[in-house]
């Protein structure tokens, strides 16, 4: 019998270059042996064989272009050739399929099992994968990526660049240059938006498979220190492990006043874009709060925000964020700040919210809310009692910096160790964790960890700032640049910004800095360096800045506060 091979779901592609064959007629395949690379724009793709058997026919060569269904190569199978081999350690492999199909109980070995895939969990797999290691990689969902690439920042940031280049058109009419009234196809772009979602994760998959790392579909649940069980639709895996790396994330708050309504939804509703609501009431003025109400507002919507907080962007400082509240202000119905809920009121017509702000109260209509209020851990879904694994009330599971649990063989990383909850910070978490269980000296020891909103203008700071250093009563001096005395940013057409360091008044180094406006989250990533590095003032002013560009507000900024600037 005779197996035609054919190019698999890989995502959004289409004429992708077959760039190596790995095998030749004649050879021996085992299920999921790389049998070919692709070249697409995000990574090399593996092409895995589907059967085991001997490669009887090749029907590509390097340099030849293939898509979905195309017929690459034949495999001649014999009896009991299909059976794919269960995990152990090195090269071998379980086929998900036969794990989580069957609908029987398997069991399964691997040195590192890591919960939950996504930048933390995945970065970690792959990590302890390169490391020689055998990993078992388990999320619910049937894609590599969690919460950040599939339901977070990846497809927000998508939505924020068609809203910025739709603000960019319209404002374009300012400086001479006039376009039509924009025609916003919600369906296509829904759909570039899950193309853009799926290039990367299925980049993700070929990565995974390309180090051997086994992945399983369904909910984990600790049953020992060395054992847990995944629990899909119709089976259960038996899991049995030397260490496991817990990277399960966390969900959307939900307020217990709120009435269960579809009209009622999170970030994760609001990124499906099902309709853009005439009212929309976005509650909390967060990153993410902001991000989805500017996306919104663009797209048509009467956008309203509430704030418990005095300010928008609570983690920055206020000076910071002023520029983001003077546009908002402008474009949004009503910016609601000091601002609580206090119920909300469904009915057929919409939905009814009353608001209270210094014993005052009134009431208003939308046709929408947007609950952005923060995310809670998910450390109490993965049955953390059964192997004693410490959890705490609000499910934060604590870490040394090594990332090991109370439990010494069992790591955690990510949302589920503590704030921030950045995808940055858990694919650092993660490299140490893996490090550390292959044998390496390695610990989590940054300094400062950067955040940026990606609103309109970006919001980006890192390290101390000066609320912190109020608080603490740490003395900071300033050195400050308004963007309306950048070059770039007014030939950009924006002067909405400013660039602010703060520095050690004695020893001039570097402490905290913040970023209002275009590409802050770019620019950032200087002055997080810089602090590592242990920068003062004078470091970061006599590093040549490239002219004109927004970085050298960094070297500016620097000049400010040395008083040796000559563009002030």
């Amino acid at each position: 019998m005779t197996t035609l091979v054919e190019i698999p779901d890989i995502g959004d592609f289409s004429d992708v270059p077959v760039i190596e064959v790995n095998v030749a007629v004649g050879d021996r395949v085992e299920v999921d042996d790389p049998i070919l690379m692709l070249e697409s724009d995000k990574a090399t793709l593996d092409i895995p064989a589907p059967v085991a058997g001997i490669v009887a026919e090749i029907r590509v060569a390097p340099g030849d272009l293939v898509n979905i269904g195309s017929v690459v190569m034949v495999i001649s199978v014999g009896a009991g050739d299909t059976s794919p081999s269960p995990v152990g350690s090195g090269s071998q492999k379980l086929d998900q399929q036969a794990a989580l199909g069957s609908g029987e109980q398997n069991s399964v070995q691997a040195d590192v099992v890591v919960i939950g895939a996504g930048p933390g969990g995945y970065s970690a797999a792959f990590r302890a994968a390169d490391l020689g290691l055998s990993v078992i990689l388990i999320d619910s969902s049937d894609t590599l990526g969690g919460v950040c690439l599939n339901r977070g920042c990846i497809p927000s940031k998508a939505l924020l660049h068609i809203a910025k280049t739709m603000d960019e058109a319209e404002a374009a009419a300012d400086h001479g240059l006039t376009f039509a009234a924009p025609d916003l196809d919600l369906d296509k772009l829904r759909s570039w938006k899950d193309g853009v979602v799926a290039r990367l994760t299925g980049g993700l998959k070929s990565l995974a498979r390309r180090r051997k790392v086994t992945l399983l579909q369904g909910h984990a649940r600790f049953q020992s220190p060395h054992t847990l069980s995944v629990h899909s639709l119709d089976s259960e895996t038996q899991i049995g492990f030397q260490s496991a790396i817990v990277a399960v994330g966390s969900s959307p708050v939900s307020l217990p006043f709120l009435p269960q309504d579809p009209r009622i939804i999170d970030s994760t509703g609001a990124l499906d874009l099902d309709d853009i609501p005439k009212r929309l009431l976005v509650l909390g003025g967060g990153i993410i709060g902001m991000e989805l109400g500017q996306v919104y507002q663009r797209f048509g919507a009467e956008v309203s925000v509430v704030e418990m907080m005095a300010q928008l962007i609570p983690g920055a400082d206020a000076d910071i964020v002023a520029p983001l509240f003077k546009r908002v202000s402008t474009r949004f119905s009503e910016v609601m700040l000091s601002t609580r809920v206090t119920g909300v009121d469904a009915h057929e017509t919409g939905l009814t919210v009353s608001f209270e702000k210094d014993g005052k109260t009134h009431q208003a209509e939308y046709d929408k809310i947007l609950v952005a209020v923060g995310r809670s851990p998910n450390g109490h879904c993965i049955a953390p009692e059964a192997a004693g694994l410490g959890v705490d009330k609000a499910g934060f599971i604590q870490v040394n910096k090594q990332m090991r649990s109370n439990i010494p063989h069992i790591f955690a990383i990510g949302d589920v160790v503590g704030q921030p909850m950045l995808a940055h910070k858990a694919v650092h978490e993660a490299h140490v964790a893996a490090e550390v269980i292959a044998g390496h000296k390695a610990s989590f020891d940054a300094a400062v960890i950067p955040s940026v909103a990606y609103c309109d203008p970006e919001i980006a700071w890192v390290g101390l700032t000066e609320t912190q250093a109020k608080a603490k009563g740490i003395k900071v001096q300033r050195g400050l640049f308004p963007w309306m005395a950048s070059g770039r940013s007014l030939s950009m057409g924006r002067d909405d910004g400013i660039t602010k360091l703060l520095f050690d008044p004695d020893s001039k180094r570097l402490l905290g800095a913040g970023i209002a406006g275009q590409g802050a989250g770019d620019l950032i990533a200087e002055l997080a360096l810089a602090i590592e590095m242990g920068a003062d003032a004078e470091d970061i002013a006599l590093t040549v800045h490239p002219h004109p560009t927004l970085s050298e507000t960094v070297g500016l900024a620097s000049e400010a506060f040395l008083g040796t600037i000559t563009d002030l």
